[in-house]
């Protein structure tokens, strides 16, 4: 049993490790990729109006993990959003995990999260 958790422990430590080791070179190799997001995922409140209004999620210190998949469930199609299917389908992979990197390194602003008014 102490092996089972001693080896849980240390695979966390592992992945958190990688990621932060990965971050330096991964987050400024995606700097220039996410200047097609910032005009969307960047402004504290913004709301699109196609096909219907929604509130764009910020994504500064959004999990990697999550970003990725949602990025590749938007090139895959199994996502719907027109703009965000044919932003997706132009990144490779390497693209996708760079911008998910990027994302997730950001500390997420009280804008991004802003506490309901009380």
């Amino acid at each position: 049993m102490n092996k089972l958790v001693i080896t849980a422990v240390f695979a966390t430590f592992l992945s958190a490790t990688h990621l932060a080791l990965a971050c330096p070179d991964t987050v400024s190799a995606a700097r220039s990729k996410v200047e097609m997001c910032a005009g969307c995922h960047s402004i504290p409140e913004y709301r699109t109006g196609f096909p219907e209004v929604y509130r764009v999620p910020m994504l500064g210190g959004q999990n990697a993990k999550y970003i990725e998949t949602a990025l590749q469930q938007y090139k895959k199609g199994i996502r719907k959003f027109s703009s965000m299917q044919a932003i997706a389908a132009s990144l490779s992979d390497q693209d996708i995990a760079e911008i998910a990197a990027y994302y997730a390194a950001q500390k997420p602003t009280r804008e991004q999260h802003p506490h309901p008014k009380q």
